[in-house]
């Protein structure tokens, strides 16, 4: 199969001869999400919100494009983004400013990354644990069971970071709200792979990083319904989300300002716009139709590997994640490293979901819009190298 969407040669960081399957973890950045931030840090700088000269100004106007565009990626509205340092940020946001009454409750699933656990063990919450269908979704008829007027939120990922399993979010939404809870997606692996529209999933909070959709790190978002985010109070204090200060008391602007405190990653925001128009000239429908394909062809493949163990479900979004008999994942990412092949090898920040398979960790190959046929064909290479250097 050659790639439908031949975008490598404006990937810089990706030289002929290598072959980068960890975009699950970062993907890499177009050249024009690249130059876009060059632009914000040399001819275009300046402060946000601040400033009453033009170029003050106009970069006010570009970061606040750049929320536009956020929200407009996953059919929201401008007014209902947050931007924080990235989707565990977002959640943590969440975890320690939402409330639902005096509920107390989380109710999370098998397979979730840390960032979506974590979170809610700092807050106070109890966690109710979903358990996973044979093929490794979230068994949303048990979720439907467990489910009570005891939960506060519904917390799930949209898409596994390990399994790459699609969850379906309208029907979680449905369990969420028949019991008055809140759902929260975890978008980190969707928003790079799929079409997103919050108000048709019918969705309450919806986080996600813009260095998993061709962006730079550091930078986010928290979507939310509007009348969630005006309920809850501000997380941080400083600068930028002030009406009015004095020594006696303070006053906040209104959301989503007053959950930006400090000078924003002006760069970022700009970065995270560029990276979403490239996303969108390719189309989300099309990059989800070629990662599919990648992924059958090389769960095909990979099962030409003696002793390997596939994990997750068959149309998994872009990611595959197996095990090798009688060889440790990471021992699989060193030799596959020395044969020109990225993957990642670990417990995936997801410790809970490995102890469920029983394994210490996976090795995982992920792929995104510059990925073709050549980078299954170097894996399966590899491992066969694997496989002579362990007997």
């Amino acid at each position: 199969m050659n790639s439908a969407l031949a975008v490598r040669d404006q990937f810089p960081a990706i030289p002929p001869g290598w072959h980068y399957l960890d975009s699950a973890a970062t993907a890499q950045k177009p050249q024009s999400v690249i130059d876009a931030i060059t632009r914000a840090y040399g001819h275009d700088y300046a402060t946000v919100h601040r400033g009453v000269y033009e170029r003050s100004a106009a970069m006010t106007a570009s970061f606040e494009a750049a929320r536009a565009a956020t929200a407009s990626l996953i059919g929201g509205e401008e007014h209902e983004v947050v931007f924080t340092r990235g989707a565990t940020e977002a959640i943590n946001l969440v975890a320690q400013r939402y409330r639902n009454g005096d509920r107390k409750r989380v109710l999370l699933s098998q397979l979730e990354h840390h960032s979506n656990i974590v979170p809610w063990q700092l807050a106070g919450y109890d966690i109710d644990v979903v358990p996973l269908t044979e093929d490794g979704r979230i068994d949303l008829d048990a979720a439907e069971r467990m489910a009570s007027d005891e939960h506060a939120i519904v917390a799930f990922a949209h898409v596994s970071n390990v399994l790459g399993s699609i969850l379906d979010a309208r029907r979680a939404a449905a369990i969420a709200h028949k019991v008055g809870a809140r759902l929260l997606l975890d978008g980190c692996q969707a928003a790079p792979r799929l079409p997103v529209d919050v108000a048709a999933i019918g969705a309450d909070f919806y986080a996600f990083s813009a260095h998993k959709i061709y962006g730079p790190t550091g930078i986010g978002a928290l979507w939310a319904r509007k009348d969630l985010l005006d309920a809850m109070p501000p997380w941080q204090g400083g600068g930028a989300m002030i009406d009015r200060v004095t020594f006696e008391k303070t006053t906040y602007l209104p959301a989503p300002s007053r959950f930006e405190a400090g000078t924003p990653h002006i760069a970022g925001a700009v970065g995270f716009h560029a990276a979403i128009d490239w996303t969108r000239d390719i189309g989300l429908d099309a990059l989800h139709a070629h990662e599919s394909a990648l992924v059958t062809e090389a769960r095909a493949a990979l099962r030409t590997v003696p002793g390997v163990t596939l994990f997750g479900p068959e149309d998994s979004a872009g990611i595959v994640s197996f095990a090798l008999d009688g060889v440790h994942p990471h021992d699989i990412g060193t030799i596959l490293d020395d044969h020109g092949v990225a993957v990642r090898a670990g417990h995936h920040c997801a410790q809970p979901l490995m102890d469920y398979l029983g394994v210490p960790a996976t090795a995982r190959a992920s792929f995104a819009a510059h990925s073709d046929a050549s980078d299954i064909e170097a894996l399966v290479k590899g491992l066969h190298a694997v496989k002579r250097i362990f007997g």
